[in-house]
């Protein structure tokens, strides 16, 4: 991946923070700018999480200017502001008074890693279903990766219109794709009667394999699909894929942890971010960027 001699992630704290560096595409450029490590991942510009600051600290009184202006410099005109900062403690610092005021989201999610000896099968994993991994060559498999899409616009989050959400998981599954083709993990779906009905990718870095995106069907939710996909993927990005550990990253309030902790998954870092988008609830209330409320672009 481009970027300086001594690789930023290395000195990251946060193993979510570092493997969200790690899964972005190959054109991803990762700069040490001391106070913050600026991620920039040009092929997908509006890949909000692909495109942010992590800064050391969480935001204090007055950050909000002063990251703004940071992003500016390192990003020009884009329509979103994301920033992260590398605690694994979950610390808000003065996140709440100036940036959820000002219109941002605050995203707290949890890392929960499992190693070979931990994960396990559920004991009621589905077993009418077919996992497989999908060929990431051009012009192979092409139905079930056009499958992948339309499961994961149908489970977009509310705020996101159709043809721009589709247009960026198309403009991030090429790139994914990508890494893939140069053996930087797979990429899996469950199949029942020849449909995916649940997907996952794993993308492995120096030993971490790191799940991307795991969606199921809304009508099959709940009969032991997703258990056996992120099971099953899992065991093979261990015994084939060179991982060693392996890492999910979640909202902290998401309805599947703990079936990600019946697999043998165990939390160990709570960590912090906002984020600030057009289509988000409370946009307007940005005193800059307000007037661009109500529009929809895609939300990485």
């Amino acid at each position: 991946m481009p970027g300086h001699e001594l690789d930023p992630r290395s000195r990251l704290q946060s193993l979510a923070y570092a493997t969200d560096i790690d899964v972005l595409p190959q054109d991803a450029i990762v700069a040490d700018h001391r106070a913050y490590v600026a991620v920039q991942t040009p092929s997908v510009p509006t890949f909000y999480w692909g495109n942010f600051l992590l800064f050391r600290e969480p935001p204090t009184e007055g950050s909000r200017e002063r990251w703004e202006a940071d992003f500016e410099r390192t990003f020009g005109e884009r329509r979103h502001r994301a920033f992260g900062w590398d605690r694994v403690d979950g610390a808000v610092g003065h996140a709440e008074a100036e940036f959820v005021s000002a219109g941002y989201d605050l995203d707290v999610s949890v890392a929960l890693v499992a190693t070979d000896a931990d994960l396990a099968p559920h004991p009621r994993a589905n077993r009418d279903v077919v996992v497989r991994r999908l060929n990431p060559a051009p012009g192979a498999d092409e139905r079930a990766w056009a499958e992948v899409v339309e499961l994961q616009v149908a489970g977009r989050e509310d705020g996101h219109d159709e043809p721009s959400y589709r247009r960026f998981v198309g403009d991030r599954q090429a790139a994914t794709r990508g890494r893939l083709h140069v053996g930087d993990g797979a990429w899996f779906v469950a199949e029942l009667d020849g449909r995916v009905v649940a997907t996952c990718g794993v993308i492995v870095t120096a030993g971490r394999g790191r799940y991307q995106t795991v969606e199921t069907l809304e009508s099959v939710r709940r009969r032991g699909i997703a258990s056996r996909l992120v099971h099953d993927a899992g065991r093979i990005a261990l015994t084939e894929l060179g991982a060693d550990v392996l890492v999910i990253v979640a909202d902290a309030d998401y309805h599947a942890l703990p079936l990600y902790e019946s697999l043998g998954f165990a939390a160990t870092e709570r960590v912090c971010g906002v984020c600030w988008w057009p289509g988000a609830p409370n946009a307007s209330r940005h005193p800059v960027l307000g007037q661009l409320a109500g529009e929809t672009p895609s939300k990485g």
